[in-house]
Parts: structure tokens; C-alpha cells; sequence
């Protein structure tokens, strides 16, 4: 689907952004772990004493394992630190909202997408209280069970197809295998 010139991400509907930015799979690629520190430390420097802690999640934290070429950060904010002003200081440095559950103190951001489709680097920040750790504890998961971080990759390949030009319908199709996985962490 081709793009209107001129139209922002924030003008397109969900379809168009879906078309933008399709579900593709990469093989693992040692550069997602200097993004990750790269970007850690431009967060740290924004951010400062306000972040308790940051992690690499997501499949490009697991060596060996299939995924979209987007590096997943988890940071989790200092217990005095309010989240409006976190989110204020990296939209200002051209982070966009992507999702807020704001009864629960949470917030994703991404960075990297542009009306052009994916920038070279592309980032998903998930804001959480300290000691959230499901997100870390799925990545541990994968790296010390190499054979359920195939049956992941298998069910990403299949889900992948299936869902190419719809990320939110393939990511609850994975909720399943996460939850499993973390049952038996």
C-alpha cells in the first residue's frame, strides 16, 4: 500500500502503519546488543537517576534466535520518579507514545519509524515500576531452554505469515507460548 506524500505517522490509520511497517523476520545479528548499549546510554544520559534499571529483552537479546530487527528495552523507573515525567523528556528527544496503561504505571514507546517505513535502528522502550520482571524472565526462559527458543522461533515464522500486515494480532498470537513458558520458569 502506498503512502500519501506528506502524511505523518500520526495521520495514518492503523492499516496504513500496519502496510508501513510489516511483521519480518530477521536472523539474529550480534550488532542488536551494541544497539542496545547505545541506546542505554543515551537513555541514562536523558534520563538519569530517574531509571532504576534497564534490561536488552526480546528475541534480539537471545543469541541465535530469529526476530524482527527491533531491540526491545525494558526500563524500569525509580520508585520516586513519576512517569509523565520520563515520558516528557523522551518525547521531547523524539520517542512516540505507542501504548499507556496508565492503571498499572506502564508506558511503550518506539523509536525508528518514520512516514518512509523503518529508520536503521529501531527501538521499543517499555516503561515499568521496578521489580516487573515477566519481560526478563521470558528472555532468561529462552536462553537457558535452547529447544523452547526453537518451538518460539517456529511459531513466530508460522505467526509472521500469517500476520504480516497486522502486529497486534500477532503478538497475542504468542501470548500463549509466553505465559507456558513463564509457568514454568
Amino acid at each position: 500500500m502506498k503512502q500519501e506524500l506528506g502524511k505523518t505517522l500520526s495521520e495514518m490509520s492503523l492499516e496504513e502503519l500496519w502496510h508501513l511497517f510489516p511483521i519480518t523476520l530477521e536472523q539474529h545479528n550480534s550488532e542488536w546488543a551494541e544497539w542496545y548499549k547505545d541506546e542505554e546510554n543515551r537513555l541514562r544520559g536523558i534520563l538519569g537517576d530517574r531509571v532504576s534499571r534497564t534490561d536488552h529483552i526480546g528475541s534480539t537479546a537471545v543469541k541465535g534466535l530469529i526476530a524482527k530487527p527491533i531491540v526491545d528495552i525494558l526500563l524500569q523507573r525509580a520508585p520516586d520518579t513519576e512517569l509523565s515525567e520520563i515520558m516528557n523528556l523522551l518525547v521531547a528527544d523524539g520517542w512516540l507514545v505507542m501504548a499507556e496503561n496508565s492503571d498499572f504505571g506502564e508506558v511503550d514507546l518506539n523509536k525508528g519509524y518514520t512516514p518512509q517505513g523503518f529508520a536503521q535502528r529501531v527501538f521499543h522502550l517499555h516503561i515499568r515500576k521496578e521489580g516487573n520482571w515477566d519481560e526478563l524472565r521470558f528472555r532468561d526462559y529462552l536462553v537457558d531452554n535452547p529447544e523452547a527458543a526453537s518451538q518460539y522461533a517456529e511459531l513466530k515464522k508460522q505467526l509472521a505469515v500469517a500476520f504480516r500486515h497486522n502486529r497486534d494480532a500477532y503478538t497475542a498470537a504468542k501470548t500463549a507460548f509466553v505465559k507456558a513458558s513463564l509457568a514454568q520458569d
